[in-house]
């Protein structure tokens, strides 16, 4: 009896926490378990993702970019800002996803929405970054705030896209500021 309890605990796999909305745009940590809803926005998985991205429908990374040399390096240390691998064809609207934006990233992120979706709040465009990264509920909520109404939100990220076969990454190109 006792084996098969456990058998059946361990086919059913990970226990997920049900976590809920929250009324504002969610801090630190941004690297952690997200709602499996995002109210206005379409949740995807990336087997919708694929089917998205082959019919030509912009995809956004909010994910932060590194690009200040970290503090406490050893004087005469090179540092080269790390390179970031993305969804083919996706647009890099570097930190667009922190719980406040500053006017620069705000402007970053609306002005990025307006050129992906050719100015149309209609036209539908996925917003992604990493797997249990607030960052994209935060950029996609904004959207939606925004008056956007075909926001995909695709929480699983480059990860979920790797896993599932998804075209290969590409080194990102942030946009400029």
């Amino acid at each position: 009896m006792i084996r098969a309890v456990l058998l059946a605990l361990c086919l059913a796999g990970p226990a997920t926490a049900q976590v809920p909305e929250p009324d504002g745009y969610r801090g630190e940590p941004y690297r952690a378990p997200v709602p499996a809803t995002l109210q206005g926005a379409t949740v995807i998985d990336a087997r919708q993702a694929i089917r998205l991205h082959a019919d030509g429908v912009p995809f956004l990374d909010v994910l932060p970019r590194r690009a200040n040399k970290p503090q406490g390096l050893p004087e005469g240390t090179v540092w080269r800002e790390p390179p970031h691998e993305t969804i083919p064809g996706a647009v890099w609207l570097w930190d667009t996803g922190y719980e406040a934006l500053a006017p620069a990233e705000q402007a970053r992120l609306e002005t990025g929405l307006r050129q992906a979706t050719g100015g149309d709040p209609a036209a539908p465009v996925v917003i992604f970054c990493r797997s249990d990264c607030w960052m994209s509920w935060n950029a996609a909520r904004r959207a939606v705030s925004l008056g956007y109404a075909a926001v995909h939100w695709f929480p699983g990220g480059v990860e979920e896209w790797q896993a599932a076969g998804g075209a290969p990454l590409v080194r990102a190109t942030p946009v400029a500021p």
